[in-house]
């Protein structure tokens, strides 16, 4: 007899001496009289033991019935407290919540509203990996990761949280030294950064006034990562194309500027990603909601 089996058949024979008669267990558990009775019967045959005593008048357990009873009791105990325990994590965000996040958004901007997430849900526990490595989530077991691309399809979910604007920086420094880039393809008398991730590679691709273009790109530094690529161009080394979010303090003090500001880069997104699901998790649910009205629909660092 299956396990699945195995678990309905106790389950019917725990009703039955609970109460004390095949007619009212039947009644309780919607199903014939005669159905119970087969159940309880077969499971006495595999198990090899009679479990009740039956009289016209009453029922009885054998000393066999009494000891499978007790440990049935307490398996079916278990399995309704797995049932209710799931049934609550549906409904009211608890448990472990793993996330991936890229390292300088994360560091700049997930870091900054974690702590109201976590307020808000106190028996939630956040468990936070950064890198700007493309991770499975379905494979290292991640719940939901926040990802700034211009997503493929896939199996994922994608729920999109905010614009991701992207800019040409370089510091003032930078500028009165090698000169103010007017069009795209001035970037090629200049050192141009690059992100070690960045699809299109050294290619960085605009729409302009008069339409599309593509500038192919060199420069002395290529990282996996914007906090080296800013901190480059701060220095005043070069200028590379990074997301507003990596720079907006930097762009508000003066630090650095945006060159080519009549040249929009190709439109990305910042999206909450995670695994196809029937059923959504409260904890998933409540994270993207939150990151939703915290970052979008216009983003705080764009203002």
């Amino acid at each position: 007899m299956p396990p699945f089996d195995n678990l309905a058949a106790m389950a019917v024979f725990a009703r039955v001496v609970e109460d004390r008669s095949f007619t009212q267990a039947a009644g309780a558990l919607g199903r014939s009289k005669s159905a119970v009775s087969k159940a309880v019967s077969q499971l006495e045959d595999r198990l090899g033991a009679r479990l009740l005593n039956r009289t016209t008048r009453r029922l009885s357990l054998t000393e066999a019935g009494t000891a499978y009873y007790e440990r049935a009791a307490h398996i079916l105990a278990e399995a309704a407290e797995a049932d209710s325990a799931v049934s609550a994590l549906q409904d009211e965000p608890r448990g472990t919540l793993r996330v991936n996040a890229p390292m300088t958004f994360g560091q700049r901007h997930l870091a900054q509203v974690i702590g109201a997430f976590l307020k808000l849900y106190p028996e939630l526990r956040l468990d936070i990996t950064l890198t700007d490595r493309f991770v499975d989530l379905i494979g290292e077991g991640y719940d939901v990761a926040v990802r700034i691309a211009a997503l493929p399809d896939s199996s994922l979910i994608a729920a999109k949280l905010a614009p991701n604007r992207r800019v040409v920086c370089a510091s003032p420094g930078y500028l009165a030294r090698a000169g103010t880039p007017h069009h795209p393809q001035d970037l090629r008398k200049h050192n141009c950064f690059g992100y070690t991730y960045q699809v299109t590679g050294d290619s960085w691709r605009f729409m302009g006034p008069r339409g599309p273009t593509t500038v192919r790109v060199t420069g002395t530094l290529t990282a996996n990562n914007g906090d080296i690529l800013r901190e480059a161009m701060c220095e005043g080394l070069g200028l590379a194309l990074v997301p507003t979010f990596s720079v907006t303090d930097e762009l508000k003090s003066g630090e650095l500027v945006i060159v080519l500001p009549d040249y929009i880069d190709a439109e990305t997104s910042v999206y909450a990603v995670y695994p196809h699901s029937r059923h959504l998790s409260a904890k998933v649910r409540a994270f993207v909601d939150f990151l939703r009205q915290r970052f979008g629909p216009e983003p705080y660092w764009d203002r």
